[in-house]
């Protein structure tokens, strides 16, 4: 839904991006650059700019999950294309404030929730996209968010992007090795997630960074059919149903929210 924009004046939106500061979204509000000094630059919008081809121009009647929405610029981007419903989640508060004040100012109606995103069977719905943009690598957990995705929110497309690092090429994978054959393990094309024990970049939520052959084998599993990479670290995917798996071999979470005391189905 479009409502009217802000009519508050420059001087107010400056005031208030300097208060709600630092950004990471670079975004222009009223003519305001939210992180004009960005290391990345125009980010994410120099980024949406190589995937943007790929997401359909019209989203009239969709629903659409922005997963780690952070300032809200894809979440906003959503509703410029029509999309009926958006949710931007995020466990930082502080992002969630940019997000509302961001979707203010643009004249969007967009529900922003904190949340995290091993707690997304709270929200008991699933979506037509789901949006996983620079999110992977911030997790302890990588491969259970992804299940949950499948599981609980995803309905049909998910459109995924990770840092990447080491190698781009991918190598086919036989199903199976002997116990003795090591060769795999290092070949650069073998799916390789990279451990970050303390800091990389400074950031101390840098848990994890996939070679490329590790980001397609990690949709794989987790039930995502990749049907196009928009841009060198954009996926995107159609939901699939996995096969049935034996006991085990799929991570143990709560799939659905706690029973209620007086429920007894």
């Amino acid at each position: 839904m479009k409502i009217v924009p802000t009519q508050s004046p420059p001087e107010h939106v400056e005031r208030r991006i300097r208060e709600l500061g630092p950004w990471f979204h670079n975004m222009d509000l009223c003519g305001i650059r939210t992180a004009p000094d960005h290391f990345l630059h125009d980010y994410p919008n120099v980024k949406w700019q190589r995937f943007a081809h790929a997401i359909p121009a019209e989203l009239s009647g969709k629903s659409v999950l922005d997963i780690g929405c952070n300032g809200g610029f894809y979440s906003i981007e959503m509703k410029r294309r029509g999309a009926e419903r958006v949710v931007g989640i995020d466990s930082d508060e502080h992002f969630l404030a940019q997000a509302r004040f961001a979707a203010e100012v643009s004249g969007f109606e967009i529900e922003f929730r904190r949340m995290s995103v091993y707690d997304l069977a709270a929200l008991g719905e699933r979506f037509d996209i789901v949006l996983f943009m620079g999110v992977l690598y911030h997790l302890r957990h990588p491969l259970l968010a992804l299940d949950i995705i499948h599981d609980t929110v995803a309905a049909d497309t998910l459109v995924f992007q990770s840092m990447q690092r080491g190698s781009s090429q991918v190598d086919e994978i036989h199903p199976d090795h002997d116990f003795w054959d090591n060769d795999h393990f290092e070949r650069a094309g073998y799916p390789k997630l990279f451990f970050v024990e303390n800091k990389f970049a400074g950031d101390e939520t840098n848990w994890w960074i996939p070679n490329r052959a590790c980001v397609e084998a990690m949709l794989r599993s987790a039930g995502f059919r990749i049907e196009q990479q928009a841009e060198e670290e954009v996926f995107i995917c159609r939901r699939t149903e996995l096969p049935p798996a034996p006991e085990g071999v799929r991570a143990v979470y709560p799939c659905a929210p706690a029973p209620k005391e007086n429920d007894h189905g």
